[in-house]
């Protein structure tokens, strides 16, 4: 028996009337909640009133210009970033963040040193693209505000982001918002498909020269602006056979839509084989057949590149996929999906690494790369917050009663959700080929090129392993392609452009049509 117990009880019944004061009167002065208050300016108040996620940022740097830019870095160094929902921003309405709305990298606004702060206030309205700095949503001017100074700061929202608007055309890069049916249908609300088209040099030389198309997906969230600085740096580098590249975007209503149909974000992958591609092709002179279309991209890009020639076989004529995000469910990073309990945890009881050094020291966690999530995200939850893990739950999970992506696990505990799995199998891309070989074989046989290094950063190359040994193991038709594991390479692109053109160019020549 433990001697003290009962001395402690003593205390607590000693001190319970001290505590229930608290509870109903608030905390005694000079330990009040912090808090720090945000209002809009009359002149952005809208009809009916605008609802969505509000996120202030600070930092001890009194001179940064722009602490939006922030918003959604991961690592302890990370300035501490909080959120909250707002139902309806009225000019009557003070929103909060306090000391327990969700934080990070620390774990509440109570844990912020008393001192001065850089603050600022960016409210997130927009439904179709889940960005800090997406058209239309608010933002506060930096602030130089008092943390732990017994007032409670306020910081006003007078900025609003400007309506979207194309980059201007050049020569060689030509910018696209395409309406978007298909989207529209499943959204209820006008969609539209953003891409960039880079051409060759000489592309006007001779009107009536056709070319090949090669559908480029970035990392994460690469915005179809970048096709410029692409084309600038050598992404549209030339080949022998000069290629028309299309890059998709990488932003949508729960963070990068990977371009497949979903149930949460839409029929991507039919809107862009069915709508995108073929106005693209007519409109820049494509070959516009199966035989003179590719999908290449890197890690992100490397997945959905993969998924794009899987899932329509016939419509493409390979891919060149660099370290591409999970393509085994069974390593979904380090989390199997089908035997695992917990994400944050694993079986042995630690916590669960995110990211590697080339060497192995943990970068950061899975239960650290959610919780920026769950401040971004529409009801604190990691599944609304716009980034990665985000992105994959609305990508390969089903839709919530709610109407929002139903998580694959409960954003405190880690803990999976196994009603949810099944959902994701059809995604798992390791699962659909084996599934289904005797009649996607024959039509992929020579498509499929992948690369990944053996030290990629998070974990990417314990999928494509078991990828590689599905395949291998598949003799009705035996397997046509290439599977490279490259030793110590961590998280970047397994071949240059010049090379993988290159590739492309010689299996298009050698099934073309006679």
């Amino acid at each position: 028996m433990n001697p003290f117990r009962h001395h402690r009880l003593g205390l607590f019944f000693c001190f319970l009337p001290w505590l229930l004061w608290i509870s109903a009167e608030g905390a005694p002065q000079g330990s009040a909640k912090r808090r720090i208050e945000v209002a809009i300016a009359p002149a952005l108040v809208v009809e009916p009133p605008a609802q969505g996620r509000l996120v202030v940022v600070l930092s001890k740097d009194l001179r940064s210009s722009d602490l939006r830019r922030a918003i959604g870095r991961t690592g302890l160094q990370a300035p501490p970033i909080f959120g909250a929902d707002v139902s309806a921003f009225r000019a009557d309405h003070v929103a909060s963040v306090d000391d327990q709305s969700p934080a990070f990298p620390i774990a509440s606004l109570a844990d912020v040193a008393p001192g001065e702060y850089l603050a600022q206030a960016v409210f997130m309205t927009n439904r179709d693209l889940n960005l800090p700095n997406a058209p239309g949503n608010l933002f506060s001017k930096p602030q130089v505000i008092q943390i732990g100074q017994g007032e409670t700061p306020r910081l006003l929202l007078t900025e609003r982001e400007p309506d979207e608007r194309l980059p201007a055309d050049t020569d060689r890069v030509k910018y696209l918002k395409f309406p978007s049916k298909l989207l529209s249908d499943f959204h209820g609300r006008p969609m539209f498909y953003r891409a960039a088209v880079i051409l060759p040099a000489g592309f006007d030389r001779d009107p009536q020269r056709r070319f090949p198309l090669c559908v480029d997906i970035g990392g994460y969230g690469t915005r179809f602006t970048m096709a410029r600085f692409m084309a600038s740096r050598g992404g549209a580098t030339e080949s022998a056979t000069p290629f028309v590249r299309l890059l998709l975007d990488g932003a949508g209503p729960y963070g990068d839509p990977y371009q497949v149909n979903s149930a949460n974000n839409g029929p991507y992958g039919d809107a862009l084989t069915q709508e995108l591609i073929p106005h693209v092709e007519k409109t820049f002179r494509c070959i516009g057949q199966p035989h003179a279309r590719f999908t290449a991209g890197a890690s992100t890009g490397g997945w959905v590149s993969l998924a794009l020639q899987l899932f329509y076989p016939d419509y493409f004529n390979g891919c060149w996929s660099s370290c591409p995000d999970a393509v085994d469910f069974r390593c979904y990073e380090l989390i199997n999906i089908y035997e695992d309990q917990n994400a944050y945890v694993n079986r042995f009881g630690f916590e669960r690494p995110a990211k590697r050094t080339i060497d192995g020291d943990t970068v950061y966690t899975v239960r650290h790369e959610c919780q920026i999530e769950n401040v971004l995200g529409l009801g604190d939850h990691w599944v609304m917050g716009g980034k990665d893990w985000a992105s994959w739950n609305a990508a390969y999970g089903p839709r919530g009663v709610d109407g929002r992506p139903k998580a694959l696990w409960d954003p405190k505990t880690g803990v999976i959700d196994r009603s949810v799995v099944e959902h994701w199998k059809q995604y798992d891309l390791r699962l659909y080929v084996e599934e289904h070989w005797p009649q996607l074989g024959p039509k992929v046989n020579g498509k499929i090129h992948v690369w990944v290094g053996d030290a990629d950063d998070y974990f990417l190359n314990n999928a494509v392993y078991r990828l590689k040994a599905t395949l291998e193991r598949q003799r009705q038709p035996a397997f046509q392609g290439s599977i490279v594991i490259a030793q110590r390479q961590p998280h970047t692109s397994g071949w240059s452009d010049q090379e993988m053109l290159r590739q492309m160019a010689e299996r298009m020549a050698a099934t073309a049509p006679r």
